[in-house]
């Protein structure tokens, strides 16, 4: 059996597993695709090199919780991209190449990342993998079932919404106030990387404070938090105003059927996807995490 060295991750790594990515989720989701649903797409040469450049940026503000996995080729055959933000810690990403599964390189790469935790509270968006959901629930993570809502809004639905306006970078400070009362911890350094390459829409009424960051190329919102569930669902609502053709709300808790009533409202269609894992946190609610920045 060949060997296989897990060590940290460096920059001229990340076109190597973002191959490896490319390949094992293009798999993994024609796996669990539905009937009903539309053929998988390869990932776009647009998107590997946004997902690229997400890694770069995760390498420069905490290099120590970026492992890969390499072969005795060279070949990147597992990685797993973490973060530690103040007292809480995230997993961005992580798998690995179905030729390599079953070997205990999918444990090691996890032991390297908890071990950078460093018993901080954490979270993640998980698939439903059985190898890698039972990874996940032995090293102590509760695992929510996520719902997800796609289709195209019914623009006759849309509300007038008001007491909402455009977010800045001095709007930082509070909402990672906001973070730590859901989450445990603020975003830090992540919002000013969502800011340059989304739209921010935060509540003009800092008594009910509330934030989306809005992706206008996909248009659909990418991570909604928010003090109470009014606000959220507003923030919701301008998200799908932004909409062109078919959109998604993902990242959906039973924590959070606000979100659902918007989406039944807007005409979206329900399902389920994968679990939000959690490990010393309460679920976070009014919020819809993010995939890549939870």
């Amino acid at each position: 059996m060949e060997s296989v060295q897990v060590r940290l991750a460096r920059e001229e790594d990340l076109p190597l597993a973002e191959r490896a990515s490319a390949a094992l989720f293009f798999e993994a989701d024609r796996r669990s695709r539905r009937v009903c649903e539309p053929d998988i797409e390869p990932r776009s040469e647009t998107a590997s090199k946004q997902w690229i450049e997400r890694m770069r940026y995760y390498l420069q503000v905490d290099p120590g919780g970026c492992w890969v996995a390499v072969d005795e080729g060279g070949d990147i055959v597992g990685f797993a991209m973490s973060q530690n933000r103040g007292r809480a810690w995230y997993l961005a990403t992580y798998g690995v190449v179905t030729r390599s599964q079953g070997r205990g390189v999918g444990k090691r790469l996890m032991d390297e990342v908890l071990a950078h935790a460093g018993g901080r509270p954490g979270l993640f968006s998980s698939t439903v993998h059985p190898g890698a959901t039972r990874r996940y629930r032995m090293a102590g993570f509760t695992l929510y079932p996520q719902l997800r809502m796609v289709g195209t809004v019914a623009r006759s639905t849309l509300p007038v919404v008001k007491g909402l306006r455009e977010g800045r970078s001095d709007d930082f400070a509070w909402m990672d106030r906001l973070d730590e009362q859901l989450r445990g911890a603020g975003h830090g350094p992540d919002h000013g990387y969502m800011l340059d390459r989304l739209r921010l829409v935060v509540s003009d009424d800092l008594s009910r404070p509330g934030y989306v960051y809005i992706d206008e190329e996909q248009g659909r919102g990418v991570l909604l938090a928010a003090a109470e569930p009014p606000t959220a669902q507003n923030l919701l609502w301008e998200a799908l105003a932004s909409s062109r053709g078919d959109t998604l709300v993902n990242c959906i808790t039973t924590a959070n059927h606000w979100a659902v009533d918007v989406g039944l409202a807007a005409r979206l269609d329900i399902g389920q996807e994968g679990y939000l894992a959690l490990r010393g946190m309460n679920e976070p609610a009014p919020y819809l995490a993010s995939g890549h920045f939870l």
